[in-house]
This record gives structure tokens, sequence and C-alpha cells, in this order.
């Protein structure tokens, strides 16, 4: 785990909320020409319940339910489910329940709506995802509201969550510096076929885009609309935990804040915790609980979280994992290894369980997002 180091020491006043990094807009009109940035929030509490905000992924009898915010001025404008159980019926019942649940929301503002009726479970995720998710909007408006002169300038890197496509799993990880995305690259991208060839050409090209325009809002490469798809979406859950890390960074001067755990999709990220000591610049290692992104294998999903403490990794558990059948027996064996091996390398570099090697890849690649998060 590298130390991380954020040099400022003056009250944090602007939340920056990364506005270079603003929230996908309207698709059709978007270009990949370079957009000007602007590193800093004019006047700080302009900034105030503005920006995209995810929450945490919830569990339901059917399947992951979360629930994604686009707020302007403290308002929810917009609000819409990236994960909800899906096949058989429950894509009936979500294609009649999910859009009610939205509007109602809009119109709530607020976490207290009604439960859809014959949608119980899916109501009840989305509920408490939603919930998580006002809960951020509150703390980065919170956190805007301070008085001094600086702006959080936020720094690290950002692997956004994996999105399933047609094709295969894109995941997407940005380089952040001083506010401005300097590399967009796809750790996981759709194989096989005629799929490496269409990866090959536009993934270097959506990259490119991403860094020109400082936005998700780029046009798809011709041929490769699914994989474009993907990567915007992946892509928009990076800005979002950047986004989320600029707002942890916007309290306080001595000392250093607390970092809270994360799910799928947020999660505190490079200097989220970290404060300067009162002689001018300092430096500190990542503490917290960091959880990585669901990595869908074979046999199920896979997550992973790990406790840090003082830059070191304390613990590491798996909070999804293959069920069912012979998964179990795998796993059983499987999960506990790779958790005492991710402790004692310190970093995402293990060694597959022999005859778990889906769960084995799985893992590492959440373990991966999970210490990118911590900024190891």
């Amino acid at each position: 785990m590298r130390r991380i180091v954020l040099a400022s020491a003056a009250t944090v006043s602007g939340i920056v909320l990364l506005l270079s990094l603003k929230p996908d807009s309207d698709p059709a009109g978007a270009a990949a020409s370079a957009v000007p940035p602007q590193s800093s929030v004019q006047g700080g509490a302009q900034a105030a319940g503005t920006g995209s905000f995810t929450g945490d992924v919830q569990q339901t009898q059917y399947g992951p339910v979360q629930v994604r915010l686009t707020v302007a001025g403290g308002k929810i404008t917009v609000a819409e489910a990236v994960q909800q159980p899906k096949g058989g019926q429950s894509d009936q019942i979500n294609g009649n329940a999910m859009p009610k649940l939205n509007q109602a929301v809009v119109a709530a503002q607020s976490a207290q709506i009604d439960a859809v009726s014959g949608a119980t479970f899916t109501s009840q995720g989305y509920k408490k995802s939603l919930q998580s998710a006002i809960d951020k909007m509150k703390a980065s408006a919170g956190s805007a509201q301070g008085s001094g002169a600086g702006a959080a300038q936020v720094s690290g890197t950002f692997t956004g969550d994996a999105e399933e496509t047609q094709y295969g799993v894109v995941q997407v990880r940005i380089t952040v510096q001083n506010n401005k995305i300097t590399k967009s690259e796809a750790v996981q991208a759709p194989k096989g076929g005629r799929s490496d060839q269409i990866t090959a050409d536009a993934v270097p090209k959506l990259g490119q885009a991403v860094v020109a325009a400082q936005s998700p809002n780029v046009d798809m490469v011709s041929g490769a609309t699914y994989t474009s798809t993907g990567y915007k979406k992946s892509l928009q859950s990076a800005i979002d935990k950047a986004n989320a890390s600029a707002s942890q960074q916007g309290s306080g001067s001595q000392g250093s804040g607390s970092q809270g755990s994360g799910s799928q999709g947020s999660g505190s990220a490079p200097g989220s915790a970290q404060g300067s000591g009162s002689q001018g610049a300092g430096s500190a290692q990542a503490s917290g609980t960091f959880t990585g992104s669901v990595v869908q294998t074979q046999y199920g999903p896979v997550q992973v979280r790990v406790t840090v403490a003082g830059g070191k990794i304390t613990k590491a558990e798996a909070v999804q994992q293959p069920k069912g059948g012979m998964s179990d027996q795998i796993n059983g064996d499987a999960v506990p290894k790779l958790n005492q091996a991710a402790v004692a390398s310190g970093d995402g570099d293990i060694d597959a369980v022999s005859g778990a090697t889906y769960t084995s890849g799985g893992y590492k690649k959440s373990l991966q997002s999970a210490l990118d998060q911590a900024g190891g």
C-alpha cells in the first residue's frame, strides 16, 4: 500500500465534485472533442447537493438492487436502478415496478415512498439503496458548507463497477490528477472471436475520447455499441467514486476524517480520509473498509471487502461468492485460502486456488478494485 500525501492545511470550503467529470448527459449531442475542465467551484456553496450519487448494493431474495440519483441544486432530478433482479418473472415485475419507484422518488424527494404492490422485495431493496444514496448526497452538501480559502484537489485511481454486456463484462479504471482525468482504460472487456478485434479497436478510442472530453459524454464507437455502452456505464461509476472522494475531502484541516465502507458503485477513495497536519504538508496511510466491485464469473458473482489499518490489509472477506451445488464445497475451501493470501501479501497479487479458477479470478479482480479505492 502506498502512502497517500495531502499537501493542503487550509480548511476546505468549495467542494469540487469534479465538475470537469460531470455525469453523462445527452449522448446524442456528445462529442469526443476537448471540453475545458473547471477544476473548482466558484463560490463554494454552489456545488452543495449537486452531482451523481450511487447507493450501496442491496441483496434481495431475487437478486441485487442498486439505485443512482442525479441531483441538481439539492433537488433529485433523476432516480434510476443501475442493478435490479433479472430473469423469469423478475423481468416483468421490475419492468412495471422500477419506473414507478423512480417517479415516486423524484416526486417525494426522499426515501419515504410506498412499496409497489407485487414487488415487495425489490421495493425494499430499492428503498435501502436509495437511502444510502441520499446519505451520500447529504454528506456532500454538508461538506460544501465549510469556510476557508482552499478547494479540494482530487487525485488517485478509481475503478468503476463491472458492467455486463451481451458479449461480456466491461470495467473501466480512471486515473485522476488534480481533478483531471489523465488516463481511462478497460480492466475488463469482451474477449474471444470477433470481440477481440472489435475491443482492440474500440477501447483505445473510448479511452482517448474520455481524456479529451473529461466526461463520459462521448460518442459510441461504430460497430461496438454494446462495449461502448458498458464502458460509459462503468466509467460513470468510476467518476461517482472520484466525486465521493471529493466530497469526503471537503471538511476539516485538522487530522483525518473517517472512511466509511463502500459497496458496488460507491466507496471511499484515495484521500477521502486523509487529513493534513497543522504544520502544512502532512502524510497519512489509508485506514477503513473498502468493498470491491462485483465481478461476474461463470458460476456466479464474487465481491471482496478488505479492512485496512495504517496502510495494511488486516482482513479480507468475500461478501458475495458463487453458491449452490459443487460451488458450496469448492468455495468453502477456496475463499478462506484467498482471504489469508490477501492479508499475507498485502496486495492483489495472489495465486489462484487449485480447483477454483473462476472464483479465484473473480476474487482477485474485486480485491484489486477494493485496493484501488484504498489507494493501494
